[in-house]
């Protein structure tokens, strides 16, 4: 992956003569700064900073949320802290800091020398601080960002004259299917600029990403290719993914690179298309001692080295399931196949959200509390075109109406008492590139509500306080339980408003008439608890399936949070005491079903239904469906083999 940003640097005067033409004109010559510089420098300025000053409005994380990104982020945490910690020590003394930041620009570690670190953090370079360029300019963070590739930004090179002082080198951290997670960077005093820092940096990138692929795909048949024989088991190797029914799930650059594939051909192609090799072969491979690498050709008689990784079971042994590849248009609809759970109304919901994942139109979605929109609007987000840029979340029920205005549009120093000295941007700007939710929009006031309606008949926002409006531009995605159409009738809700949020409706089912509820309540357990194989006591089960469950997903969340934190380390069952008092309670005087064997089988069928829906939904990849419904494989094959027909 080569870097956008080039290693020699440009010349200070130069430098000064575009930043002189960028505050003075809006714009820079031709061949005075690199291309790819120069388009940084646009992106910053139609953000709306100033390179001089402080940047106003950029977020930092409170403590708490800090600690969820954490969290969240724990797989990647784990596999980038050993890099980090060699790379410090590559660096140590030497007044420089080694920076992990999340795919949103959020920093989330750092480790560094003490007397640099003090430096760094008077420009908030520090965990928990945002990175991204809307917030900071040009840097090496934000920049690698923008661009999916290394970067090296340099001194005068940052936009905000304020960062001049660093020289910031970083790479992209891509998952299996080349979606940016995260960014390593090194950053020191500019004086202590090195060349070979580019180099180092991506070579630590590219060993997060191979402990990373190895761990997504540790059930699955995994392949080393190389040019050479000598280069299997090098770093420099391509790594390839097939599940059992022989489809190509994942894969490095290089190994893309070796192959002339590009990341479309992930989840469409299998492995015959893309080698003279067939997928028995691979499966009599897995079932022979492990040989050195053995010679493959492509389809034009070009030869490459290849060698199969141990694998725990046999894929000879699994029969090769006929499952139709997915379309490519789904190819990039990970995060919203992964909401699919085996019900029909979702499902359904689910693929009208994926046709218009790309597409200019606004999305309301529609349903109860707790039914999920906002994982909706963000799965939305991840599966279109945006998903690199920010997804800026509002629930408009939650904030003050003497808030909500300032909040929403951003203000202007001075605008208000208590206001904030430099003034803030307002949620709109920082949803600029990305996705804007708004949650609750039917509690939006109404004088708001024609705010709103100009902005998105404009284009544009104009701060609370005045100031020069700034163009925006944005995905719109709005949630509701209540009955718009009802609210207007009412007067509380603006008719012209409501047809320009509902570009399309979307409905989400509430979760007493969901049809996977055996699949979400494995799914959040494997979260909540994993790597244990939980059962629900027989009367907690039979209570939970004629449960109306008036909270929905969120309601059952937390119930299934609270049983795994009260769950002893020998338990295997979840019975009565694990559950929420109140819960516990309205469970135990619920109507019981009226045939308790009836019941029984219900969820027997619902389970199996689940199964196979799941595996449908993963095009045959056991091992991710077996993820997705938080039981082993084994117990995977136990209940395929129960299927009717099988």
């Amino acid at each position: 992956m080569p870097a956008h940003l080039p290693v020699a640097r440009t010349p200070r005067s130069q430098l000064l003569e575009a930043r002189r033409q960028m505050c003075e004109a809006g714009a820079v010559a031709d061949g005075l700064i690199a291309p790819a510089l120069r388009s940084s420098w646009e992106r910053s300025q139609r953000f709306g900073l100033s390179p001089s000053g402080r940047p106003a409005g950029a977020p930092h994380a409170s403590a708490a949320q800090l600690a969820r990104a954490l969290h969240r982020q724990g797989e990647l945490l784990s596999h980038a802290r050993p890099v980090m910690e060699f790379l410090y020590e590559q660096t140590q003394d030497s007044g420089s800091m080694v920076i992990l930041a999340d795919s949103q620009g959020m920093l989330l570690q750092a480790l560094g020398d003490a007397s640099f670190v003090d430096r760094a953090e008077r420009v908030a370079l520090r965990p928990g601080a945002n990175w991204h360029e809307q917030w900071r300019g040009s840097n090496a963070i934000g920049t690698a960002l923008a661009e999916a590739a290394p970067v090296v930004v340099h001194a005068d090179e940052h936009y905000l004259e304020r960062n001049a002082f660093l020289t910031c080198t970083a790479a992209p951290i891509l998952d299996s299917a080349g979606r940016v997670i995260g960014v390593l960077d090194i950053s020191s005093d500019h004086r202590a600029y090195q060349r070979h820092t580019l180099g180092l940096v991506r070579l630590a990138a590219h060993t997060i990403e191979r402990k990373l692929f190895d761990t997504h795909h540790a059930g699955s048949l995994r392949m080393g290719l190389h040019a050479q024989a000598e280069g299997i088991g090098n770093i420099g190797e391509g790594r390839l993914a097939f599940n059992e029914a022989g489809c190509l799930i994942g894969a490095n650059a290089k190994a893309l690179e070796l192959l002339r594939a590009g990341r479309p051909e992930l989840g469409v192609t299998t492995v015959e298309q893309l080698l003279q090799l067939d997928f028995e072969t691979l499966a009599d491979w897995c079932r022979q001692p492990q040989p050195g690498p053995r010679p493959v050709r492509r389809h034009d008689g070009t030869s490459l080295w290849a060698r199969i990784d141990p694998v725990r079971h046999s894929f000879a042994a699994i029969p090769r399931i006929a499952v139709p590849p997915p379309s490519r248009a789904a190819v990039f609809a990970d995060a919203l196949a992964a909401l699919d759970t085996g019900d029909t109304v979702m499902r359904a919901t689910l693929d009208r959200a994926r046709r218009v994942a790309d597409k200019p139109v606004a999305l309301l979605l529609q349903g109860e509390s707790g039914a999920g929109k906002e994982v909706l609007a963000r799965a939305i987000h991840v599966a279109s075109a945006r998903r690199a840029a920010p997804f800026v979340a509002v629930n408009c029920a939650s904030l003050p109406d003497s808030l909500i205005e300032a909040e929403l549009f951003g203000y202007a120093p001075g605008a208000f008492t208590g206001a904030a000295r430099n003034g803030a941007p307002g949620r709109i700007r920082e949803a600029h590139g990305g996705t804007l939710f708004l949650d609750e929009i039917g509690d939006m006031p109404l004088a708001l509500q024609a705010r709103l309606l100009r902005v998105l008949q404009d284009r544009q926002v104009q701060p609370l306080g005045g100031g020069k409006p700034v163009a925006v531009d944005f995905r719109l995605v709005c949630a509701t339980h209540r009955d718009l159409r009802g609210e207007i009738a009412q007067g509380r809700f603006r008719e012209d408003l409501y047809y320009r949020l509902n570009g399309l409706a979307l409905q989400l089912p509430p979760l007493r008439d969901r049809q996977d509820r055996p699949s979400l309540i494995a799914a959040m357990l494997a979260q909540f608890a994993p790597g244990r194989q939980l059962l629900f006591a027989p009367d907690v089960a039979l209570a939970m399936a004629s449960y109306r469950w008036p909270g929905n997903l969120r309601q059952l969340s937390n119930a299934m949070q609270t049983a795994c934190m009260l769950l002893d380390d020998g338990d295997a069952q979840i019975d009565w005491r694990h559950l929420p008092d109140d819960l516990a309670e309205e469970l135990r005087s619920a109507k019981p079903p009226l045939d308790t064997a009836e019941a029984a089988a219900d969820l027997r069928a619902q389970s199996l239904r689940a199964v196979e829906q799941a595996v449908s939904s993963c095009a045959g990849n056991l091992s991710e469906a077996a993820r997705r419904l938080g039981i082993s494989r084994n117990t995977l094959y136990r209940k395929l083999r129960e299927l009717p027909g099988r």
